[in-house]
């Protein structure tokens, strides 16, 4: 990939798109082909690092989702008005002129944008189970449509975190035969437990979760081991950057944590801040980052032609 770095300390771009992962990818190609000046900064921590292959894509199921995000990148070399930089955007702020954003960079000088595109992506915060954050991505998963159909309907088990345990049993018995370890997260009530049984929840058991041992076997604190082909849990998510917070951005909150609030053109609720991807959704996946990084770059683009 031979983007070249920005050098210029006075560089000026039409767009910068704070993240090269799919989303922040998907934005900057929209602009490139838009023939706009566009800088790309990427730390290089996307989201899905942690699993090996990627599913759901069109096109794309069951390739490596390294080498996914590398097709993007190789696709946004062949525009020369694409730079890049690998590193972290430290802060970004109002240019004070009203005519756009001055981003600064490690390792870099400070560049400016009349439009910023937000597709930082999201942190994961796991459960505290011995064992589990090891096998993130790997045997432990939060999206049954991502990693479900792989597990050729076996044993699947959902650790509970909170009520959202509940969502994510009801759905995994189209993947396998699903066990609800409780852990003293969530308690069902009778309402519940009879919509899950109706929908074919094998078992629920109330015994704590001592640590996750071999490739997805629960171990309870009582010493029952309890093999898995795979286990299913929901975290919390916070912003990987706090960009958004320092420029204003409004937010909203889901069960989930918190994302990026936007408009039908992925605006953020500050004029010439454009924001996709896990950022700025409750959740998504491959094909929703790429789609939202469409419409932001689209966006940031039109913004740019009738303000």
């Amino acid at each position: 990939m031979n983007i070249p770095h920005p050098t210029h300390p006075n560089k000026h771009f039409d767009a910068i798109v704070v993240g090269g992962s799919y989303a922040g990818l998907s934005a900057a190609l929209q602009l490139a082909r838009a023939r706009r000046r566009v800088l790309v900064v990427d730390a290089g921590r996307r989201r899905n690092r942690f699993a090996v292959d990627s599913h759901g894509f069109l096109g794309r199921d069951g390739q490596p989702a390294a080498a996914i995000a590398q097709a993007g990148r190789d696709d946004l070399a062949a525009y020369p008005n694409v730079q890049w930089h690998q590193g972290e955007a430290l802060d970004a702020r109002s240019d004070g002129d009203g005519d756009g954003f001055i981003v600064t960079l490690d390792g870099a000088a400070a560049v400016h944008g009349r439009r910023l595109v937000l597709a930082t992506g999201v942190r994961d915060e796991l459960p505290a189970i011995d064992g589990l954050a090891e096998r993130w991505g790997r045997s432990v998963f939060h999206c049954p449509y991502c990693h479900g159909y792989e597990l050729q309907q076996g044993e699947i088990g959902v650790l509970a975190n909170s009520e959202l345990a509940f969502h994510q049993a009801m759905l995994l018995p189209d993947w396998g035969r699903v066990t609800l370890f409780t852990n003293g997260r969530f308690a069902p009530n009778e309402e519940q437990r009879a919509a899950m049984a109706r929908r074919g929840v094998v078992a629920l058991e109330d015994t704590p979760v001592a640590r996750i041992e071999d490739a997805a076997t629960v171990v309870l604190l009582d010493g029952r081991r309890l093999p898995m082909a795979g286990l299913f849990t929901y975290g919390r998510t916070d912003m990987a950057t706090p960009l958004a917070e320092r420029l204003g951005c409004a937010f909203e909150e889901s069960p989930m944590g918190r994302f990026i609030r936007t408009d039908e053109r992925k605006q953020t609720s500050v004029a010439g801040v454009f924001a996709g991807g896990d950022a700025a959704r409750a959740a998504g996946n491959v094909a929703i980052s790429v789609a939202d990084g469409a419409i932001a770059g689209a966006g940031a683009h039109q913004s740019l032609v009738f303000g």
